[in-house]
């Protein structure tokens, strides 16, 4: 994936992602990470090769064709990107717009509809937010609500991107806990890419390590050793235990 024509922000790669599994992709800022997210559901799109789904085929870039794919490939961002002056419930309901045809977003939600964003409001522990404003709510959860908002959508596929970049250690802990049961219980195929090497290695089935735009490591978190580690983050030295 080049940008500009100049910068290559991700080299040619083939990278396999079993369904139900649990990856994070390590790496230091500008390794790659965000960009290999963004082209699974092509918010960016490859300068060359394909990329596949199973069940979808080869990803093509007209209309139709994303939004078919982006309906089941759900995505957490590092910012929230919820809705500041609407309701916890409110947030979580936009996920259903994929689902429905584009002149039914001119009326309200059906009660089926909030009682399901509710269930996944529940599911995150934050159904007694449900009516509150989500600008008065803490940064873990406002993830949460992204979280939930993500899982109204029925998706196959959970994409995160630095979800847990501006949350304290703690919250952090608790936001990909939660996504991990979620994702373990619904058998969703999770990609995350994260900094801590500390919390890939407490939640993920399987690690990718970028470098450059390179994949330069790849296996179980157990596998994952110092020298591994130091590959990642460019020779430096980094404890793993």
């Amino acid at each position: 994936m080049t940008y500009n024509g100049i910068f290559e922000a991700l080299k040619p790669t083939s990278v396999h992602f079993k369904a139900g599994e649990f990856t994070v992709l390590l790496g230091t800022s500008g390794a790659g990470k965000s960009t290999m997210l963004r082209m699974i559901n092509m918010l960016n799109k490859p300068s060359c090769g394909e990329i596949y789904i199973e069940g979808f085929g080869k990803l093509e870039t007209d209309d139709a064709s994303l939004r078919r794919v982006r309906r089941q490939v759900a995505m957490v961002f590092q910012q929230h990107q919820l809705i500041p002056r609407q309701t916890a419930l409110q947030n979580v309901l936009v996920g259903l717009l994929g689902s429905h045809a584009s002149w039914r977003t001119f009326f309200s939600f059906s009660r089926d509809d909030q009682r399901f964003a509710l269930q996944c409001l529940d599911r995150v522990g934050l159904l007694h937010k449900a009516n509150e404003r989500v600008d008065n709510l803490s940064g873990g959860q406002q993830q949460r609500i992204g979280i939930a908002r993500a899982l109204a959508q029925k998706p196959r596929v959970i994409l995160a991107d630095e979800p847990v970049a501006s949350l304290d250690p703690k919250s952090s802990e608790k936001v990909l806990s939660i996504l991990h049961r979620i994702c373990a219980e619904e058998n969703l195929t999770a990609i995350v890419s994260l900094h801590q090497v500390e919390l890939a290695l407490n939640f993920a089935d399987r690690v990718i390590g970028l470098s450059e735009g390179k994949v330069v490591f790849d296996g179980s978190s157990e596998q994952l050793s110092k020298e591994n580690l130091a590959s990642i983050y460019n020779e430096q030295t980094v404890q793993a235990d």
